[in-house]
């Protein structure tokens, strides 16, 4: 692979280095405004989306940034080789060289139809006859042409994943409910504790109910075993024929599929090169076509494909997912941050900060370069978050009056889809969206709190030093465009850090020792008397459980 074996052997690492002793200790963002009234201009961009013909707002003014600094990290982006690899990527090359695989989850949005290839093969027909698959199947359902063995339509759907098969569907369905069908309910089972699928089932009737079963391969564990369960217990009232009317299976595994005696007309297939934290975009979404409907699924994909071409196409200085991107390095290399925090002032995305941790850390979660030294700087940083207004009464006390440095993204629409009391409550959000921001950067001095009448002894108490970086992104409203939109952000930024730490990101193997421990412990499990096998911590709690489970 071409690259850096450690992202420090760049000049222009060194360079940010100098920059950093240079400018580290004497940044003060409210004085970086007083000194130019021009900052929000020269560090704010608007990305105009053509598919809904919609503006979202990212304001980077408020971050450790000078036009020096960007600068520099432009110059960083490019000495990494951002731009070959990204257009690697746009033109499906296999950039995931550790399992020898195109990225490509870019064309699963492609809806202008442009060439797209992999292994001289195009793989536009294949995209789009999946797309035409789910159409048809979710207008069946969403009509009630689709019945179930008795006869009924449904309306009940359980989406049986794990990982990207389920933090995608999950949380895009919560954020576009104002787009839902309020007739379906909604489950996504994805933990293998049994408590998941028995409180789905519970609300569910065997009659009604259509069950999606996400998984690649068709033998990922959990996914299956909670399949199995919701089999047995669908099988309680109808029969093996039934199952056919019921079950529909997002896989590419015939063989598994049939034998579960889920109809391989009812196989929605996806290619290898669609990594699972990537893959609401493909046939995994289809319990979001079925909530909204085809039509605004589509209007999904097209405000994702509008960011993606504006990755593609945009000068790096300019680039909005890049400056995000090479803002987190900047933060995390230079400044010592180790997290992330991404705080949505939208109820309707409160699944949006769970699904950026699997995108963000088990992407760069990685420690190893393109040439296989282990690295020499910090990587994927930890992203948390929950949404606003509730967040701020939880944590924010450790982002003001804290030791530590977190870098913020903030996320708000101007518009609600529930504008009530004459929209007092947006009014009232957007008014802590912006004095958060405000309150994070200026903090407020010893001076202005004794001013206020402290006693001397609280007055470092109520002290805030300020000087926190945070990044606020505006968007008009939460459209299925706009959504489509800030997750392509996110990926694309995720991107571009991998490119400069020189990680892969997009291969995940961190994941697989756990699972291959836990396959021998449960064999164990299965077996009476005490265990020996382990280290005496593991050993102990093995059998401990035992004892209490009766097993």
């Amino acid at each position: 692979m071409p690259g850096f074996s450690q992202a420090t052997e760049l000049s222009a690492w060194t360079a940010l280095q100098h920059h950093h002793e240079k400018l580290g200790k004497d940044i003060v963002l409210k004085e970086y405004f007083k000194k130019d009234p021009q900052r929000f201009d020269k560090f704010s961009f608007t990305f105009h989306n053509e598919a809904d013909d919609s503006d979202t707002l990212f304001d980077f003014s408020k971050n450790f940034v000078t036009e020096e600094t960007l600068k520099l990290l432009v110059e960083l982006a490019k000495q990494a080789n951002l731009e070959q690899l990204r257009d690697d990527m746009f033109k499906g090359e296999k950039i995931n060289f550790t399992e020898h695989r195109a990225v490509y989850h870019v064309a699963l949005r492609n809806v202008s139809n442009q060439p797209m290839q992999v292994d001289g093969q195009s793989v536009v027909e294949d995209v789009n006859n999946v797309l035409e698959h789910m159409k048809k199947f979710s207008e069946q359902v969403r009509s009630g042409e689709w019945k179930g063995f008795t006869g009924k339509r449904v309306n009940t759907i359980i989406n049986v994943g794990i990982g990207g098969s389920d933090l995608g569907p999950v949380m895009v369905s919560e954020a576009l409910k104002p787009y839902g069908d309020r007739n379906l309910k909604l489950h996504f089972v994805s933990n293998i504790d049994g408590t998941h699928i028995a409180e789905a089932l519970r609300d569910s009737d065997p009659e009604t109910t259509l069950f999606l079963i996400a998984s690649k391969t068709f033998t990922t564990a959990e996914t299956t075993t909670n399949a199995n369960t919701a089999k047995a217990w669908f099988l309680q009232k109808g029969k093996e024929s039934d199952i056919a009317k019921h079950f529909v299976a997002l896989s590419t595994n015939e063989a598994e599929v049939t034998k579960f005696g889920i109809d391989k007309e009812n196989m929605f297939g996806f290619s290898d090169w669609v990594g699972g934290r990537y893959s609401v975009w493909s046939a995994i979404g289809l319990s979001v076509c079925l909530y909204i409907g085809f039509d605004n699924f589509h209007q999904f994909l097209s405000g994702a494909h509008a960011m993606d071409k504006h990755f593609k196409e945009t000068p790096l200085e300019k680039n909005i997912p890049v400056i995000g991107g090479l803002l987190s390095v900047w933060y995390s290399d230079f400044f010592g941050a180790q997290t992330h925090l991404v705080s949505p002032f939208d109820q309707y995305l409160h699944r949006f900060p769970a699904y950026l941790q699997q995108l963000s850390m088990e992407s760069n979660g990685k420690a190893i370069t393109r040439k296989g030294d282990y690295v020499k700087y910090t990587t994927g940083p930890i992203l948390f978050g929950e949404p606003a207004t509730n967040a701020q009464h939880s944590f924010y006390q450790l982002l003001h009056q804290g030791t530590k440095l977190i870098p913020t993204d903030f996320i708000l629409a101007a518009q609600s889809h529930n504008p009530v009391e004459n929209n007092k409550h947006q009014k009232m959000l957007a008014s802590n969206f912006f004095a958060q921001a405000e309150a994070l950067m200026v903090g407020k001095t010893p001076d202005e709190v004794k001013a206020e009448g402290a006693v001397p002894e609280l007055v470092s108490h109520k002290t805030f030093l300020g000087n926190r970086p945070t990044t606020s992104i505006l968007a008009d409203k939460i459209t299925p465009a706009t959504l489509g939109a800030l997750i392509v952000y996110y990926e694309h930024l995720t991107f571009t850090e991998g490119v400069v730490w020189n990680i892969n990101s997009f291969d995940q193997w961190g994941v697989e020792l756990g699972k291959v421990l836990a396959k021998k412990i449960l064999a164990e499990l299965e077996e009476p008397g005490e265990s020996t096998k382990h280290d005496a911590s593991t050993s102990g709690l093995i059998n401990a459980f035992k004892k209490k489970a009766a097993l």
